[in-house]
C-alpha cells in the first residue's frame, strides 16, 4: 500500500520560516554543544566524582555510542509520526537528562544519565534537518542550511571554550557544564510550540521495524565499543578483537537481510542504494572522519603540544570556525541562487583535503600564522561540504523518505566522526610513545624507568626535562595524525567527483508518477 500524500497546506512565508528556524537553530546550538562543552572540563569532572580512567572514557563514550546508534531510529520515527511531535519529546529527553547530569553524584550515575543525554542529542540532529526539510523547498533550503553549518561550526568550536571557563569559574563550577542547557531547552520548546507549523502525514498502517532497529543499535555500539578501546585495553590482532568485531559485523549483516524483508525498515535499503544517496553517505562518513578527529585533536595540541591554557587553546581555534561560518553561509546562497550542489561539494572536498595536508607538516614550532591558515582551509571545506551533502540527498527523495534519507546520512557522518576518533587517537598514541621515547633516550634517561611519570596529559605537574619532552612529542606527532585525516578526506573527494548533477527541485515533494492512460473505447 502506497503512503497517502500529504494534505495541501499554504507555504510559510520567509517571516515565519525564520521564527521557527529560531528555535529550531537554538536547540541544535544546545545539542551540538553539549557533546563537546565536557572535552575541557571532563578530567575535574572524573576527579570530583572519585571516578576512574576507564569511567572518564566511558563518560564522553556513552553519549556518543547512544547518539549515533539511535540516530537513523529517529529519522525513520519522523516519516512515521508527527515530526513536530518527536522534536518537542525529543527537546523534553535531552533537557531531563542534561539536568540529571548536572546533579550526578558518581561516575556510574552520570555515565547512565549522559546515555540518555545521547538519545536526545541524536533525535535533535536528525529532527532538526528533517523539519527545515519539510518546511523548505529544496530550491530555498540550500541558504537557510548555510544558517545551520554555521550553527554546526560555532557549537563545535566553542564547546570546549565555554566549558573550560564554566570549569574555571568558582561561582559556577564544572556542573554548570550540563545545566546551561536547561533554560535554552525550555526555550526553543516553547518558540517551536508557537511557530513550527509542518504538515503531519499520519498512516493507519504503521509498523514499526523493533528487529532491525535493535540489530543496527548493538551491532553499531559493539563495534564503537571496539574501536573506543582497540590498542589500549587490548591488541589489534586479540581474540576481544576478533569477538567484538566479528559479533558487531555479524550483527549488522543479519540487520541488514532483516532490513530487506520487513515492510517498514528503519533503514530503507532502496535508499541508501541509489546513485546520489550512497556517494553522499561515503562522503559524509570521510568528511565526518577528517573533521571530528581532526578538530578534536588541534585543542590536544594547543594545550599539551604548545602549553596554551583551555581557554587560549579555544581561542586558537576560532579561524577554523571562522571558516565553516563564512563557507557555509555563502555557498548556501549561491546553491539556492543556482540549484546545483555538486560543484560546492567537490570545491569544499578538495579544500578541506588541502587544509589537512597543510596541519599534516606542523610540529611544536610551526607559527600559529600557518597553522590558523590551514585551519582556515579546514572550516571552509567542511561549511562548503558538509551541509550540501544532506541537501543533496533530500532534493532525491520524496517526502515520505525524508526522514530516512536525512537520519541515514547524519548516522554515517556521526559514525565516521566516531571512528576518526577513535583511530587517530589511536594513531596519535602510539606516536607521542615512540617520541617520548625517543626524547629521553637523547636527554640519557631510561625510558623504561621513566615510564610511569611520563603518561600524563597534565603537563605541568611533569618535572622537567619530563614536561618538554612530553610536549614536543605531542607537538611533533600531531601532523602524522593530519595526514591520516588529509587520506581519509580524498576517499570523500573521489565520491563527490561521482555524485550525478542535480537541479534542486522547487516542490516540497517530489513529481508523482505519470499514471498510464486507459485505453479509449470504440
Amino acid at each position: 500500500m502506497s503512503a497517502p500524500t500529504a494534505p495541501a497546506s499554504e507555504p510559510m512565508t520567509h517571516r515565519q520560516i525564520m521564527e521557527a528556524l529560531s528555535g529550531l537553530l537554538l536547540v541544535l546550538f544546545v545539542a551540538m554543544i553539549s557533546a563537546t562543552i565536557v572535552s575541557v572540563a571532563l578530567p575535574q569532572i572524573v576527579g570530583a566524582l572519585k571516578g576512574t580512567q576507564s569511567q572518564y572514557t566511558w563518560v564522553v563514550t556513552a553519549s556518543l555510542l547512544a547518539s549515533t546508534a539511535s540516530t537513523p531510529i529517529w529519522g525513520k520515527l519522523a516519516d512515521l509520526f508527527s515530526k513536530k511531535l518527536l522534536l518537542q519529546a525529543s527537546i523534553v529527553i535531552f533537557m531531563v537528562s542534561s539536568l540529571a547530569c548536572g546533579f550526578a553524584q558518581d561516575t556510574a550515575q552520570l555515565i547512565a544519565f549522559r546515555a540518555l543525554q545521547g538519545l536526545g542529542m541524536g533525535a535533535l540532529q536528525v529532527l532538526v534537518q528533517v523539519v527545515i526539510a519539510a518546511m523548505i523547498s529544496p530550491k530555498d533550503r540550500g541558504k537557510y542550511n548555510g544558517y545551520l553549518g554555521g550553527v554546526m561550526a560555532v557549537a563545535t568550536v566553542a564547546g570546549p571554550l565555554l566549558g573550560g571557563l564554566m570549569a574555571d569559574t568558582s561561582w559556577l563550577g564544572w556542573r554548570w557544564c550540563f545545566f546551561i542547557a536547561v533554560p535554552f531547552t525550555v526555550i526553543a520548546f516553547f518558540m517551536l510550540h508557537k511557530t513550527l507549523h509542518v504538515v503531519s502525514v499520519r498512516r493507519p498502517d504503521v509498523k514499526i521495524d523493533y528487529v532491525g532497529a535493535t540489530l543496527i543499535a548493538a551491532g553499531v555500539s559493539v563495534l564503537l565499543i571496539w574501536v573506543t578501546f582497540v590498542d589500549n585495553s587490548f591488541a589489534w590482532l586479540s581474540w576481544q578483537t576478533a569477538a567484538m568485531a566479528g559479533g558487531g559485523a555479524l550483527l549488522l549483516v543479519a540487520a541488514t537481510w532483516v532490513e530487506s524483508v520487513v515492510k517498514e525498515p528503519v533503514v530503507p535499503l532502496h535508499v541508501v542504494r541509489r546513485r546520489t544517496p550512497a556517494l553522499a553517505i561515503v562522503a559524509s562518513l570521510a568528511v565526518g572522519m577528517a573533521m571530528f578527529g581532526g578538530s578534536v585533536f588541534l585543542g590536544q595540541y594547543f594545550q599539551t603540544g604548545r602549553g596554551y591554557s583551555p581557554t587560549e587553546a579555544g581561542l586558537l581555534t576560532i579561524p577554523m570556525m571562522l571558516g565553516v561560518l563564512v563557507s557555509s553561509t555563502i555557498s548556501g546562497r549561491m546553491v539556492s541562487r543556482s540549484g546545483n550542489v555538486k560543484p560546492y561539494i567537490v570545491v569544499g572536498s578538495i579544500v578541506l583535503t588541502g587544509g589537512f595536508l597543510v596541519l599534516s607538516t606542523i610540529d611544536h614550532q610551526t607559527p600559529l600564522l600557518l597553522i590558523a591558515a590551514a585551519m582556515v582551509l579546514v572550516g571552509a571545506g567542511v561549511g562548503m561540504s558538509m551541509q550540501n551533502l544532506v541537501l543533496a540527498i533530500q532534493n532525491t527523495v520524496p517526502l515520505s523518505e525524508l526522514g530516512a534519507a536525512s537520519g541515514a546520512i547524519t548516522f554515517f557522518r556521526s559514525l565516521g566522526g566516531t571512528i576518526g576518533v577513535s583511530v587517530l587517537g589511536a594513531v596519535l598514541a602510539n606516536r607521542v610513545m615512540v617520541g617520548i621515547n625517543e626524547g629521553l633516550v637523547k636527554a640519557g634517561i631510561d625510558p623504561a624507568k621513566a615510564a610511569g611519570g611520563t603518561g600524563t596529559l597534565d603537563i605541568q605537574a611533569l618535572p622537567e626535562p619530563f614536561r618538554t619532552i612530553v610536549s614536543t612529542a605531542y607537538g611533533d606527532a600531531t601532523g602524522h595524525i593530519f595526514l591520516f585525516s588529509a587520506a581519509i578526506a580524498v576517499v570523500g573527494v573521489i565520491a563527490a567527483l561521482f555524485l550525478k548533477p542535480v537541479k534542486l527541485r522547487d516542490s516540497l515533494d517530489l513529481p508523482a508518477p505519470e499514471q498510464p492512460k486507459e485505453p479509449v473505447a470504440r
